[in-house]
């Protein structure tokens, strides 16, 4: 290990790198002199010795470029998307998707498969005198038809079985 502030030496046989311009050099090269500066020591002028082309005109009209058309607004559009209704045997509170109006689910029980089912187990059972039918009488065994009390529309149905 070295010691801070000794360096190598560059092994012979290697070419040695140029030495760059100096500041002055580098930057009166590129943009000219600085403003202020004295002219006499710069070594030429800083303009080219190329005399300047002169321009060629034409004798037709240059096409005038089209307007760029203006882009559009952009127009936002919100969409609500509306999650499934779960219909059960209580009315609910909804907006009806017939009339747009806020309201509560009127109710209808009708006869369905577990209405039917039971009315036939009471009768295998010997329930055969009218007693079979007595499951058309209990709404808990009836499915539930839910409508709207404004337009009367069928909103949804829930079946028992």
């Amino acid at each position: 290990m070295q010691a801070p502030g000794s360096y190598q030496s560059i092994p012979t046989g290697y070419p040695a790198a140029p030495v760059p311009p100096s500041y002055e050099e580098a930057t009166v090269a590129q943009y000219g002199p600085a403003p202020g500066t004295d002219m006499k020591n710069m070594g030429g002028p800083a303009y080219s010795s190329q005399p300047t082309p002169m321009p060629v005109y034409s004798s037709q009209p240059t096409p005038m470029p089209m307007p760029v058309p203006m882009a559009n607004p952009v127009t936002v559009q919100t969409v609500y998307v509306q999650q499934p209704i779960s219909f059960y045997d209580r009315p609910i509170q909804m907006a009806c998707p017939s009339c747009h109006e806020m309201i509560v689910t009127r109710l209808i029980y009708n006869a369905g498969a577990l209405t039917w089912l039971s009315c036939g187990g009471l009768f295998i059972l010997g329930c055969a005198f009218g007693c079979c039918l007595i499951p058309f009488c209990v709404d808990a065994l009836q499915d539930v038809d839910h409508y709207c009390p404004k337009c009367k529309a069928l909103l949804g149905t829930y079946k028992r079985l």
